[in-house]
């Protein structure tokens, strides 16, 4: 999704996955490398050749330690250090630091988001703050992008990005990928989290929660390094 709306948009990108081959598009200004997150010596060759990098790393939540993403952000960090790429976008989550919704309601608020934010997803977000603390520290021109519960809309729609928490329940797919991509071009958001926001057409919330438990989890999302296209 991000792929493709970097593309579509000029750019020349540089998709990287553990799983190439599963990888949908062709295009003669995408590369598609194989290559592990947790590996440096191959995210530094990645790297090299990059202008930014934007990560969408995602892996399902567990009870089981989850280091995926501070180790994997500390290898693009270190990377992009040697290398001089300065532009950074990583893609973290509301749950980092929840919030009660003005439209949540006694059971999302009282019951779901506790669950989810403090058992369910409690190494998933204790790692997602790690890669958060670590990105802040590096002198980047680095965003953090917190979306929240996330949808599949088809198109981009009238989304909304709001420095720190945004009173929002969910965020389209295609809308956090448009808004990484906006912020390779603005500089109103460098050094800031920001909260992605999808206010149309949202689903009722026992309607969203059927459809994402039947949903597959993505455990090895790429990281998308894109560069303008000369």
């Amino acid at each position: 999704m991000l792929t493709g709306q970097a593309l579509a948009a000029g750019r020349r990108v540089t998709a990287v996955t553990r799983q190439p081959h599963s990888c949908p598009l062709h295009h003669d200004r995408l590369d598609t490398v194989g290559a592990d997150v947790l590996d440096p010596v191959a995210v530094d060759a990645v790297v090299a050749e990059q202008d930014a990098v934007l990560s969408t790393l995602g892996v399902p939540a567990g009870k089981e330690p989850i280091s995926t993403y501070s180790r994997g952000v500390a290898n693009i960090v270190t990377a992009m250090t040697r290398h001089q790429a300065r532009r950074l976008a990583v893609v973290s989550s509301s749950g980092v630091d929840p919030h009660p919704y003005s439209e949540g309601g006694l059971l999302f608020n009282r019951v779901l988001l506790p669950y989810v934010t403090r058992a369910l997803g409690k190494t998933l977000y204790d790692d997602m703050r790690g890669m958060e603390a670590l990105v802040r520290a590096r002198d980047l021109d680095w965003a953090i992008v917190r979306p929240s519960g996330l949808l599949h809309p088809p198109s981009v729609t009238d989304y909304t990005l709001v420095a720190g928490h945004a009173d929002g329940r969910f965020t389209a797919r295609v809308d956090l990928a448009a808004g990484m991509l906006a912020m390779l071009a603005d500089d109103r958001h460098l050094r800031t989290t920001v909260s992605v926001i999808t206010t149309a057409d949202n689903p009722a919330l026992l309607h969203w929660l059927r459809r994402e438990a039947l949903a597959k989890s993505s455990v090895d999302a790429p990281i998308f390094a894109p560069s303008a296209s000369s």
